[in-house]
């Protein structure tokens, strides 16, 4: 696919779009991965740009700049840091370069007036057609929905963080209340009043069980599971839990959730079929169509069995978005429950797995034993 080279306006942009230097500061002082590609910082008493997240010895103020890309730094004269590799930043997101960079040009913009599609698209050097099928292929989204998830989750960080409902709604670029409250189950899966006070009635049960494969949480709401998590140990797996849900209310109670971690352990044992819609496995967890999609053909996958990413994306009629299939699975918060252990990389190499590698090769060694008899 030809790229156009970098336009005049599409440098200015990008520029246009670069954090206060305020802001871009206290983002280096604390290492905020959540700023990498959207600006780099470079440090003249050693010549080298970085990344914002970088872990090396944070510099002085006053020998810092900031730069809208990594060719703005190497204009100015600076190299590429060998330790955070600020121009491979993407990798870690497991994006392509545009995509990414797209990514942080939409985040970075003013959330009143965010740029349109094709001044991004031009910004990154694509057509907006191009953008948009990266978009898909790598997100599972087309950029307007994927633009959409961010204002909810800005609106959701503002109201975690303490901002008030008007400043949180205001602040993430909705137009008036109305538009929030209208989708409220949609944006928060309650009032905005309710989550603003930190979750008050959103209260989420878990217990832990013990199984071959280690330990085991079982979180639910009212309405069904909400997390099953594998893990070494109780402290690191309720870790998981509050990072998964910050602002909900989390009590443990074994009693109450004995049903439903027995029928987790069933599915964990072989003794009982995944399927999504299970009635002694209610799920409740939140997710795209596009995941869905995703998390209802890998229950289609017999036990012991394995899909790759692309096998999977053809499966569900998306054969371009096998990036997308694989980051699906990577966000599954139910596990065996929706078995995304039985996704494997293209070269059928068991690739990355939340819980652990070598727990997901003894899932399968097992399923494939139960299996055989």
């Amino acid at each position: 696919m030809t790229q156009h080279p970098l336009s005049f306006a599409a440098v200015a942009l990008a520029t246009s779009l670069l954090p206060d230097a305020e802001t871009c500061w206290n983002a280096v002082q604390r290492r905020d991965r959540a700023y990498n590609g959207r600006f780099w910082f470079s440090v003249r008493t050693t010549g080298v740009y970085c990344l914002p997240s970088c872990a090396a010895r944070p510099p002085l103020r006053r020998n810092v700049d900031f730069h809208a890309s990594p060719e703005a730094a190497e204009a100015a004269g600076f190299r590429a840091c060998k330790r955070c590799k600020p121009r491979a930043w993407q990798a870690d997101a497991g994006l392509s370069q545009p995509v990414a960079r797209a990514c942080a040009l939409f985040e970075a913009a003013d959330a009143d007036t965010p740029p349109s599609l094709a001044e991004v698209a031009r910004a990154v050097g694509l057509s907006s057609g191009a953008l948009g099928k990266r978009f898909l292929a790598e997100l599972g989204v087309a950029p307007r929905d994927w633009l959409v998830a961010r204002k909810r989750e800005r609106f959701r960080s503002a109201l975690r963080g303490g901002a008030s409902v008007a400043d949180a709604i205001y602040g993430a670029g909705y137009g008036s209340p109305s538009r929030v409250y209208e989708s409220s189950d949609k944006v928060l899966g309650m009032t905005p009043a309710t989550y603003a006070r930190g979750g008050a009635g959103a209260r989420i049960d878990y217990t832990m069980a013990d199984s071959e494969y280690g330990r085991v949480l079982v979180a639910s709401t009212g309405k069904g599971i909400a997390a099953v998590f594998l893990g070494d140990d109780d402290r690191s797996l309720e870790k998981s839990l509050k990072q998964d849900f910050p602002a909900a209310e989390l009590q443990r109670n074994d009693t109450v959730l004995g049903p439903r971690v027995k029928a987790v352990l069933s599915r964990l044992y072989g003794r009982k079929p995944t399927a999504l819609d299970a009635p002694d496995v209610p799920l409740d967890i939140v997710g795209t169509a596009f995941q869905w999609k995703v998390w209802k053909a890998l229950t289609e996958i017999p036990a012991g069995e394995t899909r790759t990413y692309g096998q999977i994306a053809r499966q569900i009629g998306e054969p371009k978005a096998a990036r997308a299939v694989g980051r699906a699975c990577a966000t599954n918060q139910a596990a065996v429950v929706i078995p995304c252990h039985r996704a494997v990389g293209s070269s059928g190499a068991l690739t990355g797995y939340r819980w652990g590698v070598a727990r997901k090769e003894r899932l399968l060694a097992e399923e494939r034993r139960r299996s055989s008899r």
